[in-house]
């Protein structure tokens, strides 16, 4: 279901979305939520595969049951990816929005679809600049976000500083158990181990005090409090404001099975070995754009990830380089590389190349930057260089998400290059495009189904190459 989900192009959600729910915002409402379970579905899903087991382990011998384990050890694992995955798809689904305003989705999307159509380059450049400013925002609220969540640590090298406090802990550390536990006014106890809480009893002794069993409102919960609340206001206020409302969906339930119906059954209307062709086109395309994009969106990855670089400051810039390219659209690109190079693949391939190294980038970033930090504190310990310490802790535990990303990027190329044929960049695209005019729905369900079968093998190589490296 989930491959299915994100098999199927925004476009033809968008189509069949407006046939059942006409003009205006849920349309778009639909057609991105459909789409977004396929990415939300397999990022999730490729977290929890990649947990560590050890807490799952320990509650499932203490006797804890199946739902106990999930809450206890498998979401508080997946947590910060996940919140990563929503952000980022947030960010996927406002750059999306844009391109489905070229099929009649109301947004600024129909307005720079518009303003192409008149070849008035000015305003839809100007379009495309407030797509990419509020793209930073976003960008903004995400990297606050995961900084309230993820662990601050980096690879770089701290000298200890053995003074005061810190060497009598050391001193304590090293003595016998019996001379540290011996009682008198200067008792030492190991470094970092907090101080027994005793209670004063009726009769005079002490007791130890009742533990506690939540977590004190400190700074950081106040703030991961706040977040939450601005988000569970930003998606009630965005549903209102965008139309989505249970009287719509009610209407457009008795309208769901004929709109269906006008998709089924598949057919070619005897354009067959056309749909083959531009199909080998669009994975041409899309192999091409995937490598293209590779072997940047991998070192500037490296370099936005804070705990590999070290700097708070050369995080930023470079992911502020990646927010860059991840602004403009896949469609946006498209069209100015058509009238730089002309109709055609190549066109296509450099822009997906290009949009390769935003999401490419972002995904790697994040990935090293969710790395358990535990390996990464002891091998700091030992006095590791920072360059030792990615290759032997960072770079081993992120390895199996970042090939699972790369196989992910192929699979969204695959989609971006079917949707980059509206715009003349080549590929099945174009005739998708054509027989939704012509309303051959019968055609466009073929070319999904086509489309489906390539992602199904790219899936199925994604999770061989897992098994592999797990």
């Amino acid at each position: 279901m989930i491959v299915l989900c994100r098999a199927v192009p925004d476009v033809v959600f968008a189509i069949a979305a407006f046939r059942v729910f006409g003009l205006g915002g849920m349309t778009g409402v639909v057609a991105l939520g459909m789409h977004s379970v396929g990415m939300v579905g397999k990022l999730t899903a490729d977290a929890v595969e990649q947990i560590d087991e050890g807490p799952r382990t320990a509650l499932r011998a203490a006797g804890a049951g199946r739902l106990q384990q999930i809450t206890g050890a498998v979401l508080p694992q997946v947590l910060p990816s996940l919140v990563a995955t929503a952000l980022h798809r947030l960010d996927i689904n406002l750059r999306v929005s844009v391109v489905l305003g070229f099929v009649g989705v109301g947004g600024i999307g129909y307005s720079l679809a518009t303003a192409v159509n008149r070849l008035d380059y000015q305003r839809a450049m100007a379009l495309a600049l407030v797509v990419l400013l509020t793209c930073f925002a976003f960008e903004s609220v995400s990297g606050a976000v995961r900084r309230t969540l993820l662990p601050q640590v980096t690879t770089r090298s701290r000298r200890p500083r053995w003074r005061g406090r810190a060497a009598r802990n050391a001193t304590a550390a090293a003595l016998p158990p019996a001379v540290a536990r011996a009682p008198g006014p200067a008792v030492a106890r190991a470094p970092g181990r907090p101080p027994s809480r005793t209670a004063v009893t009726s009769g005079g002794g002490t007791a130890p005090a009742r533990p506690r069993t939540s977590p004190p409102w400190n700074g950081a919960r106040v703030r991961r409090t706040v977040w939450l609340v601005l988000a569970l206001a930003l998606v009630v206020v965005s549903a209102v404001r965008s139309g989505v409302s249970w009287q719509a969906l009610t209407r457009a339930a008795d309208s769901f099975l004929p709109t269906l119906g006008d998709f089924l059954p598949p057919g070619t209307a005897g354009t067959g070995g056309t749909l083959l062709d531009d199909l080998w086109v669009t994975l041409q395309i899309s192999l091409a754009g995937t490598l293209i994009g590779l072997v940047p969106a991998v070192l500037l990855g490296v370099l936005a990830a804070g705990n590999v670089v070290g700097s708070p400051r050369v995080a930023r810039f470079f992911r502020t380089v990646i927010l860059c390219v991840r602004g403009v659209p896949e469609l946006i690109l498209a069209i100015v590389l058509v009238v730089v190079t002309g109709l055609g693949p190549v066109a296509g391939a450099l822009a997906l190349g290009i949009g390769s190294i935003g999401l490419l980038g972002k995904l790697v970033a994040d990935s090293l930057e969710e790395v358990e930090p535990g390996p990464v504190r002891a091998l700091l310990a030992t006095g590791a260089r920072r360059r030792q310490v990615f290759f032997a802790s960072v770079l081993p535990r992120a390895w199996p998400a970042v090939v699972g990303h790369v196989l992910y990027q192929l699979d969204v190329n695959i989609r971006s290059a079917t949707l980059l044929g509206i715009v003349g960049a080549g590929g099945i695209g174009y005739d998708l495009l054509n027989a939704a005019r012509v309303l051959e729905f019968g055609v466009v369900t073929t070319v999904v189904l086509m489309v489906l079968a390539v992602v199904l093998l790219v899936e199925g190589l994604a999770v061989w190459v897992r098994k592999v490296y797990a």
